[in-house]
């Protein structure tokens, strides 16, 4: 089978390597679709904190079932995405049904090969129909989950008022599923594009420079100097994170939905004076699946504008330099098997 591997950082090539053979309980799939994100770009760029090369990447995906274990839901030809996460099922947080937060989570194209190859072998339990779900959409549900997730951590409800700061896929996500459950959404990023991706396709009500000397008191401006209910970190970066306390209203939830490998601080008596409350959300839950794929169907997902750039898995290794540059305007790139 063909499989994309990242050998090194900045060192891509198409290889060729045997065909998976599916283990007990387990289900081959070939992949047809192949959602690049935030993590495959920092994979490629060697800012990956968590991971050894080479690497076969793809966690975002989207195929048919080759071959399915005797007695699963599953059959061969059945349209299936796969949900990424490998748990182990043992750990404390797997007991308690957090397999999102499993202490020895393995995701594939991180810890482990993932699906930028033709075929992949997974636990039946990460298979999952797609139904009526076009396969090309079902390449973002996982990226769209994320942001589901986070949302549901911050317990977002209609009519608080929810600050997104970072408008990459996952922050886009945040919005769209902030909005759907009647939220007042403000957006701030430093680009441009993507604020006006936000304004005119996601429905936000505002949006604000990062970068510009007034977002502070802009943003003050958006809420008569409340602060907001929920704000939502979707950056990737440390000082932006700790800028983002100081937009919470009291009694307001931080979620945070990126992660960064540094420290971040914030200050003690402005914390506790707000009651505010801190959550760090990782990855999603079968529910935020589920969640997305509801709204997908509801047709509230906006999924052709979201897949701003496609091409095919053998081209990916030149696609992939040109599409990792900012100047490229990619929301989310999928290779097509």
């Amino acid at each position: 089978m063909r499989a994309l591997v990242c050998d090194a950082p900045g060192q891509l090539r198409l290889a060729t390597r045997p065909d998976p053979v599916a283990g007990p309980g387990e289900v081959l799939v070939r992949i047809r679709h192949v959602g690049i994100c935030g993590t495959d770009f920092h994979i490629f760029a060697g800012k990956h904190p968590f991971l050894e090369y080479p690497r076969v990447m793809g966690h975002e995906l989207s195929g048919t079932v080759e071959t399915a274990p005797p007695g699963s839901r599953l059959a061969p030809g059945d349209a299936v995405y796969v949900v990424p996460y490998l748990a182990c099922g043992r750990c404390a947080a797997c007991r308690r049904g957090l397999t999102n937060a499993c202490m020895a989570i393995a995701v594939l194209g991180v810890h482990t090969d993932g699906g930028m190859a033709d075929l992949v072998a997974v636990p039946a339990a990460n298979v999952v129909p797609i139904g009526d779900i076009p396969l090309i959409d079902a390449a973002m549900i996982e990226f769209l989950a994320i942001g589901a997730h986070g949302i549901r951590r911050g317990a977002v409800t209609a009519g608080d008022r929810v600050l997104v700061t970072g408008a990459g896929p996952i922050g886009i996500a945040a919005v769209l599923f902030a909005r759907a459950r009647g939220a007042e959404v403000t957006v701030m990023d430093t680009r441009a594009d993507r604020l006006a991706f936000a304004a005119d396709m996601l429905g936000a009500s505002a949006t604000v420079d990062a970068a510009s000397s007034g977002a502070e008191a802009a943003l003050a401006g958006l809420t008569g100097g409340d602060g907001f209910d929920v704000v939502v970190d979707a950056t990737g970066a440390a000082q932006p994170i700790e800028r983002g306390f100081g937009f919470l209203a009291h009694g307001g939830r931080y979620v945070l939905l990126s992660v960064v490998r540094d420290r971040i601080s914030f200050s003690d008596p402005e914390f506790h004076k707000r009651e505010a409350t801190l959550l760090a959300s990782r990855n999603a839950l079968p529910e935020d699946f589920a969640e997305v794929g509801r709204q997908m169907r509801a047709g509230r997902i906006p999924t052709a504008a979201l897949n701003t750039h496609r091409g095919p898995l053998d081209d990916a290794v030149g696609l992939f330099q040109a599409w990792s540059r900012p100047e490229a305007g990619v929301i989310k790139a999928i290779l097509d098997l």
